[in-house]
């Protein structure tokens, strides 16, 4: 490694100076490398100095080192982190500005919980005296950017681990052991305040200093696995559901085989938040679970965090076995799995010792025939009606568009190779049923408040590469939460061009379904006068990408449907963004999305 400049002459095992000139802002780097996060995602604030000069020296020596994002929004860089980390599986790091940016980026920090993102946030506060006692950090601080408690209290709720690094001496200890903490299941953010003074206090690194080690795997009991195993053997009628197993490509498989084993029917609830069991399998048995656990004797939750809702639902009589690394998730203040028997570990690992243990114990082979035909049959039907759906949707050339056509139009015209990142509401299960995945990371649905969406599709295209499209499904709704200028300006600053596909209604439907819901009879109802659903007055979302000098397109028909996207798809390949804005009728909505909203998104200000 070239040596870093500085003033020193010493060196460590790692061959970098060991310099006077170094500070907090190099450890605050080293520790980024020795967690093998490959990007630090920044939005910029006064305390970040430090790390800038640092990155600056290397930059200077020839050093190489993470890649540093300078980004505008706050939403933006914890996004794209999140979607980067949910790809790779690695931690990365996010630097914010004192409590005001961790405020900003909060509900973006909670969707990274949600999502299991492994991500270090940073911000720094500072004791404001200036240069009475040390070195100045600016006025602003002693003015108006403090908070009582340090703003890792202000983190505490929405992260794993929320603490601060006091000193230098501890900053880069602390950093790496938050990285380790995000890593380690269940995976998510944590926080660390670094204070100002701190990254501009002199430091030196450690010849113990060194690269993490990778997270520890967790194995299910072999008590566990037979039981399991005797459980699913015995079953005549199962059932399964799974809702984050796509997350890593081996439980997807390994998931897909133990269900051939069975002849097991499949189902991805309204809860799934990725592409979990291939969608074309003859045994994918679409998005509704109760009907199938209504009539089950065993019904095995997989990476389930909520399969039924409201906890009644439940279904009364079946026994319910639970496969999941950690099926009790901290970040869940109520949940109800109402499990008989749980197999923890690794989800790859349990699957395959579990579907090892079925083959020892042998299966009743007429049984499981039986089974596989009655599943490959609803299968057959459920198909079938899905295409008969597009179809339908397809022929009205004229009008509004229904949601199914731009859908299966946006399916055909992507190819197997694109990876959907979904921020819809009323229409994410008209997405997920006619998109089709067939692939671990083909479909991902954005966790938690909506805005995020954006900078996770950008996080997500920059840990692809350039071979693989992505796109992004985003309610209008959902489109004016998200930091879009900031977005946009990412996409053509850093070179990562995505397919931005807007499902224009015109309203906050899911908020018009909640409020008839509740209020089937009510005076909204009966009148028509309804309010926070207004959207009339929002500018065309085509007119404003291409204000920001994004190629835009607007689809009123569906005749203009195939050809815009076609278009659009091939200046994405071309290496810049394209926003397409369908405009869609609330006829077509209703009938083609008949039931409520993702129960997990639902509440004030969230169902868009």
């Amino acid at each position: 490694m070239p040596e870093l400049a500085g003033t020193g002459d010493g060196m460590t095992e790692r061959g970098s100076a060991v310099s006077e000139s170094f500070d907090g802002g190099e450890a605050l780097i080293r520790a980024a490398e020795d967690l093998g996060a490959d990007c630090v995602f920044s939005s910029a604030g006064s305390e970040w100095a430090p790390v800038w000069e640092a990155f600056a020296r290397r930059h200077e020596a020839g050093t190489p080192g993470p890649r540093f994002l300078d980004l505008t929004h706050e939403t933006t860089a914890v996004g794209m982190a999140t979607g980067y980390a949910a790809v790779t599986g690695r931690p990365q790091v996010v630097l914010l500005h004192a409590a005001a940016g961790l405020l900003q980026g909060a509900s973006a920090i909670h969707g990274a919980l949600l999502t299991g993102a492994p991500v270090v946030v940073c911000s720094g506060e500072s004791t404001g005296y200036g240069d009475g006692a040390g070195p100045d950090p600016g006025s602003q601080w002693y003015r108006n950017l403090s908070v009582v408690g340090g703003p890792q209290a202000v983190a505490a709720p929405f992260t794993k681990w929320s603490s601060a690094a006091a000193d230098v001496s501890v900053l880069y200890g602390s950093l790496k052991r938050a990285g380790e903490l995000a890593a380690q299941p269940p995976a998510g953010p944590v926080y660390v305040n670094t204070p100002v003074e701190v990254l501009l206090s002199p430091w030196q690194p450690s010849p113990a200093d060194g690269p993490a080690p990778p997270a520890a795997r967790t194995a299910p009991t072999a008590a566990d696995v037979d039981a399991a195993a005797r459980m699913l053997a015995a079953a005549e009628r199962p059932v399964l559901a799974t809702e984050t197993a796509g997350r890593d490509p081996e439980a997807f498989a390994a998931l897909a085989e133990l269900a051939e084993l069975l002849a097991i029917p499949a189902v991805e609830p309204q809860s799934a938040v990725c592409a979990s069991f291939p969608r074309t399998h003859p045994l994918h048995a679409g998005g509704e679970l109760g009907p199938l656990a209504a009539d089950a004797d065993l019904v095995i939750l997989a990476g389930c965090r909520a399969p039924w809702y409201p906890p009644s639902a439940k279904p009364g009589t079946a026994t319910v076995l639970v496969i999941d690394e950690t099926p009790h998730r901290p970040q869940i203040a109520y949940q109800v799995l109402a499990a008989d028997r749980y197999v923890g570990g690794e989800m790859a690992l349990a699957l395959r010792a579990i579907t090892a243990r079925v083959r020892e114990l042998g299966v009743d082979a007429e049984t499981v025939r039986a089974r596989r035909d009655r599943a490959e049959a609803a299968h057959a039907a459920a198909d079938e009606a899905r295409r008969g759906a597009e179809q339908a949707a397809l022929a009205r050339t004229e009008g509004p568009v229904d949601p199914v056509a731009v859908a299966a139009a946006l399916r055909e015209v992507l190819g197997p190779d694109a990876v959907v990142i979904d921020e819809t509401i009323t229409h994410s299960r008209v997405i997920a049923r006619h998109l089709m995945a067939e692939t671990p990371g083909r479909y991902r649905y954005v966790q938690g408040g909506l805005g995020q969406g954006l900078g996770v599709a950008l996080g997500a295209k920059l840990a692809l590469g350039a071979d693989r499209p992505v796109a992004f499904t985003v309610g209008d709704g959902s489109w004016l939460y998200n930091p879009v200028l900031p977005g946009l300006m990412a996409s053509a600053q850093y070179g990562l061009p995505v397919l931005i596909v807007v499902f224009t209604n015109g309203m906050y439907l899911s908020m018009r379904h909640n409020h008839r819901r509740v209020y089937p009879d009510g005076a909204a109802a009966r009148t028509g006068y309804q309010l926070g659903v207004g959207l009339s007055a929002q500018p065309d979302a085509a007119a404003v990408a291409a204000a920001a000098g994004i190629p835009g397109f607007t689809v009123a028909a569906t005749r203009e449907l195939a050809p815009s996207l076609e278009k659009a798809v091939a200046t994405v390949r071309g290496g810049h963004s394209a926003l397409v804005n369908v405009v869609l009728s609330t006829l077509h909505t209703e009938r083609s999305e008949p039931h409520a909203p993702r129960n997990s998104e639902q509440g004030p200000g969230q169902g868009r």
